[in-house]
């Protein structure tokens, strides 16, 4: 058996450094001129390292059975520091339970690796029950801080009910992405919170936070629409007042709800958003990714807003755990202006795509709005088509 196991170990560690160092190629065909797609994934569950998985000591794993489970890896926050390309992934166990673990790559496309250990996430006097969908923001005060999702069942879910959930936006923060902090959970006053965003810079002395007021934990109800409001602290948080910049709209790619991607990045024409969108259809839910621009100085002013959306699953990013979506949480700008979009298929596994300010500019400030009705996107095509034809 141990000959076995060690023949073993062999072939999966191979396997396992086959796929890290894998080389990634944009894909060219059918590029819009936006944005290239990669055609492998980043991170998937099997970049877990094997000794999460593994217990690599013969004497005790005879036949080297996998102990502990990765089921996905996806919806990644992500941030440059020291020269390195980190993304703070949302790891799914067998067991359903999500934790954090930063992944480094030195080109932000391909050999990613796990570091050694996941995030020690310290716990609020309220045990998170699950813990997901970190974005990571170093803000202008030094620090740099993770919001993400923290669950907790429904203390008033009727008894025998094991699926009604609390969502609130957990906080931590740290230096290193290493040790963490964790501060109290925010306070508001509008239900359920999910897809919280700290913006990166100070607004008149406060802290600005970008919201998702929500009824209920899968329904948004009355609420919906991406929030913006203002908090003195950090260390406890509380926003007492919440406007919607950006609301969900009858159909539209943004129908059923949206919420903040990342956060904001600073361009000399305003902020750039990238945000999520979901609508309903005979199949189900679909989620995609949309951009939209606010005002540099009027944080609630939205400027431009291209129409539909701006990256959609395709292939075989529709197939996965929660088929049909795509969702992000992290992006890194460079100081060159190439954008990394890490985005994840289907609740699965982690892509890029990359794209420059530039371009993301471009396209936001360019393309037509959503008219909202059907004649009114005919007419942007017929507006295109009479400037392309007086030009031949």
């Amino acid at each position: 058996m141990k000959k076995q196991a060690t023949k073993r170990l062999k072939q999966l560690t191979k396997d396992f450094e086959k796929l890290v160092v894998l080389k990634n190629k944009p894909i060219t065909d059918g590029f819009n001129g936006i944005y290239y797609r990669f055609k492998n994934p980043v991170l998937t569950n099997n970049h877990a390292p094997l000794f999460w998985r593994y217990d690599l000591n013969p004497e005790t794993n005879p036949y080297l059975m996998e102990r502990i489970g990765i089921n996905a890896t996806f919806n990644a926050g992500a941030i440059k520091l020291n020269g390195k390309y980190l993304v703070v992934a949302r790891v799914e166990g067998n067991d359903r339970k999500s934790f954090f673990a930063v992944a480094e790559s030195p080109n932000g496309i391909d050999n990613f690796r796990f570091w050694n250990y996941p995030v020690r996430l310290p716990e609020t006097e309220e045990p998170d029950t699950n813990v997901y969908d970190m974005r990571v923001v170093k803000h202008e005060d030094g620090w740099i801080y993770g919001l993400f999702c923290t669950e907790r069942k429904d203390p008033k879910a009727p008894t025998g009910d094991t699926s009604t959930a609390v969502a609130q936006c957990g906080i931590a923060r740290t230096k290193d992405l290493k040790t963490w902090e964790r501060l109290p959970d925010l306070i508001t006053y509008s239900g359920q919170q999910r897809n919280v965003v700290l913006h990166p810079e100070f607004v008149n002395g406060k802290y600005a936070l970008y919201t998702r007021p929500q009824d209920g934990f899968i329904d948004t109800g009355s609420g919906g629409g991406i929030g913006f409001g203002f908090t003195e602290s950090m260390e406890h948080a509380e926003v007492k007042e919440e406007v919607i910049l950006d609301q969900k709209t009858y159909h539209t790619v943004y129908e059923v709800k949206n919420g903040q991607g990342p956060a904001p990045i600073k361009t000399s024409k305003g902020w750039l958003h990238l945000a999520h969108g979901v609508r309903n259809t005979a199949a189900g839910l679909r989620y995609v990714l949309y951009l939209f621009m606010t005002d540099l100085k009027n944080l609630t002013k939205v400027t431009y807003k291209p129409a539909g959306y701006f990256i959609a699953p395709i292939d075989g990013e529709r197939v996965g755990d929660v088929s049909n979506v795509v969702f992000s949480n992290g992006w890194i700008a460079d100081e060159d202006g190439t954008v990394y979009i890490y985005y994840a298929s289907s609740d699965t596994r982690l892509h890029v795509a990359v794209s420059t300010i530039d371009q993301l500019l471009d396209y936001c400030m360019n393309t037509p709005e959503d008219g909202l009705r059907s004649a009114t996107s005919v007419e942007s095509i017929y507006q295109l088509i009479d400037k392309n034809l007086t030009q031949r």
